[in-house]
């Protein structure tokens, strides 16, 4: 018998509306029955319109917020989300390292829903070199995706060689999400070694999006801590995410794009995929 609850690290900014950033992690965490934590990496004044400021929160103090909780209550897996700059980059990769932190996302966070920027450009290619080799999987949106292979991923056949592209430079595992892309069916493509696994589903029509991928890469985070293959992890996150948007595409908060309904009773924990 289980002492303890998962636990679960959410290493992100902070948003003020409640809707993405550590907020929606902790929503996200609390729904799949997880503890979670949090090390925040910076605080935002934002709501479903916009990002109107950033206060970097300094690399020293992210460090001892991660010491703290995973010294004391120990961590069995961790969620990566906005990291603004390249010293902030580097010490978590070095808490990484000075842990051994296992099963750990990356969602590397790079512009709002809004379309505001959240990072600083050089930050960019230090992800690359520090975390895509430290991490179990990680989760771009193909904005995000295109910016680090340097071209637009224009449809769903594209998505397994960008992933493959993606994976040469030194991602060990890639889920690249279709929700970009034009049409009425969205797939999205998990690369894990050789192995492909897509999943499909038909669009969701909300204006209440905000948040969506750090609610998903938390939720595989919560599927990894429960000791379930990353596959599994990433199906049942797709099935709490879409079932999320479900419940809030009529809710009508703030005036821009709004947030998913997190705190729903979730669906159990399974998932349909197609493997080849």
């Amino acid at each position: 018998m289980s002492l303890h609850p998962p636990r679960v690290l959410s290493i992100a900014g902070s948003d003020s509306g409640g809707g993405a950033g550590i907020q929606a992690d902790l929503k996200t965490m609390g729904a799949l029955g997880c503890f979670g934590m949090t090390a925040i990496t910076a605080i935002t004044a934002q709501n479903t319109q916009g990002v109107r400021a950033i206060q970097a929160l300094p690399a020293a103090l992210l460090e001892q917020q991660i010491d703290a909780v995973v010294e004391d209550i120990g961590v069995d897996a961790v969620k990566i989300g906005m990291l603004h700059d390249p010293e902030v980059v580097r010490a978590v990769a070095r808490a990484i390292d000075r842990h051994q932190l296992q099963r750990v996302v990356l969602d590397p966070v790079m512009v709002a829903t809004s379309g505001d920027r959240l990072i600083a450009p050089d930050t960019m290619a230090v992800l690359v070199a520090e975390l895509f080799p430290r991490v179990t999987v990680i989760t771009p949106n193909l904005d995000e995706a295109g910016w680090f292979v340097g071209h637009a991923i224009p449809t769903a056949d594209a998505l397994e060689s960008a992933a493959r592209e993606l994976r040469a430079l030194g991602a060990r595992g890639v889920l690249l999400k279709g929700g970009h892309l034009s049409g009425p069916v969205l797939t999205d493509l998990l690369l894990e070694g050789d192995s492909v696994t897509r999943w499909a589903g038909e669009r969701i029509d909300t204006p209440n999006t905000h948040g969506t991928g750090c609610t998903l890469s938390s939720a595989i985070a919560c599927g990894l801590a429960r000791a379930l293959p990353l596959a599994d992890a990433v199906a049942q996150a797709r099935d709490y995410v879409r079932a999320a948007l479900h419940a809030s595409a009529q809710w009508r908060l703030g005036r821009g794009h709004g947030p998913l309904n997190h705190g729903f009773s979730p669906l159990p924990t399974t998932g349909h995929a197609q493997e080849r």
